[in-house]
């Protein structure tokens, strides 16, 4: 899933999350067997597939929307959901427009969310499954249980990723400082950072699915990601062809919107860093500007990290330089000068400690 839908999803997931009141009348709708076909929101383009039924523009209630399903026409609500617009109406939509759905209420359900633009909600009566439909967008409504379940596996699946990760950024540090990054291990560490981010945004969907019951993994979740996103944007601060804050932040996007095939190939990545497709990453020895290491120093402003960068222009010459070449730089100070060695002294004896070869 692409991640404009992937956002589109979570939003929608939200409106039908438990202890939302439109869920509690769709549970209820449910629990009668009776069906409902729902449209959210009233537009010009709904009015075109609309036809028949009666105004009862009344505030929602799950009660009311319960009685009303009874009857066999579809109901509009308001956009935000807080009214209850038409009962009883016929929907016809374009019988062009393409549909893989068999039963007619899922088939008009899913003509007039791709006509309209409009969130369309269809319950079974026979098979008692919620279906929520958007554009071409399409979801199934889970139990709770079954969506637990799978949310306590996702995270089980970050941890074992964040760790590897983790090991992973800490071998990358170790190689800054002995000044022997390859580009392959920066593929490796934008790839593994790129699969973390990926886990997240699925569970992201169960949260909002979730709803109040989600609060718990909301929580593993954000323990478990921290600062990875922030980091990720330092790491290709310090190694795209092309340097700057933009640029990072336009391959950080254009990761998210790869394929999982793109983001196996090294090649990609490659290209998307700004390095010629004949690169070899093996050989490729690359250097550090110094951004996401210096970020690491307790108490380090940006503008300071970034005053440093481009004074020094990479790591190397910042670790390597003295205090008195550290106290020229703009905004550096004698302490803080020593401030820095020792962060960076501290920081390379735990990177050589927690290393694995």
């Amino acid at each position: 899933m692409k991640e404009s839908e992937s956002v589109k999803m979570n939003e929608l997931l939200k409106l039908v999350a438990p202890g939302a009141p439109f869920r509690d009348g769709l549970e209820n709708v449910l629990r009668a067997k009776t069906g409902a076909l729902l449209v959210v929101g009233y537009s010009p383009e709904v009015m075109e597939v609309v036809d028949g039924g009666f105004s009862i523009n009344c505030d929602f209630s799950p009660n009311y929307l319960y009685e009303l399903a009874k009857m066999d026409g579809a109901i509009i609500l308001s956009e935000d959901l807080k009214r209850i617009l038409y009962a009883n109406t016929q929907l016809i939509p374009d019988s062009a427009i393409s549909s893989s759905e068999t039963g007619i209420r899922h088939r008009t359900a899913e003509r007039v969310a791709k006509q309209t633009g409009k969130l369309v909600v269809s319950i079974s009566q026979r098979r008692n499954i919620i279906t929520l439909y958007l554009g071409n967008l399409r979801y199934t409504l889970k139990e709770i249980g079954v969506i637990l379940t799978k949310a306590n596996q996702a995270i089980q699946t970050l941890e074992r990723y964040k760790a590897v990760l983790t090991q992973a950024l800490t071998n990358l540090t170790a190689s800054e400082f002995e000044e022997l990054v390859t580009l392959t291990e920066v593929v490796g560490v934008i790839r593994r950072v790129e699969m973390v981010l990926r886990i997240k945004t699925e569970i992201q969907r169960y949260i909002s699915e979730l709803g109040n019951e989600g609060r718990l993994i909301s929580m593993q979740m954000e323990e478990l990601v921290g600062n990875t996103e922030r980091e990720v944007l330092l790491l290709l601060k310090d190694y795209t062809a092309q340097p700057g804050d933009e640029k990072a932040r336009e391959i950080l996007a254009s990761l998210r919107r790869s394929t999982d095939d793109e983001l196996l190939d090294a090649a990609h990545i490659v290209r998307l860093l700004g390095y010629p497709a004949s690169t070899s990453p093996a050989d490729e020895m690359l250097t550090p500007r110094g951004y996401r290491v210096l970020s690491k120093i307790p108490r380090l402003p940006n503008v300071i990290v970034n005053n440093l960068t481009e004074h020094f222009g990479r790591l190397g010459q910042v670790v390597k330089a003295e205090l008195e070449e550290l106290d020229e730089v703009d905004g550096i100070g004698g302490a803080r000068a020593r401030t820095i060695k020792e962060g960076l002294r501290r920081l390379q004896d735990q990177v050589f400690i927690d290393r694995q070869v």
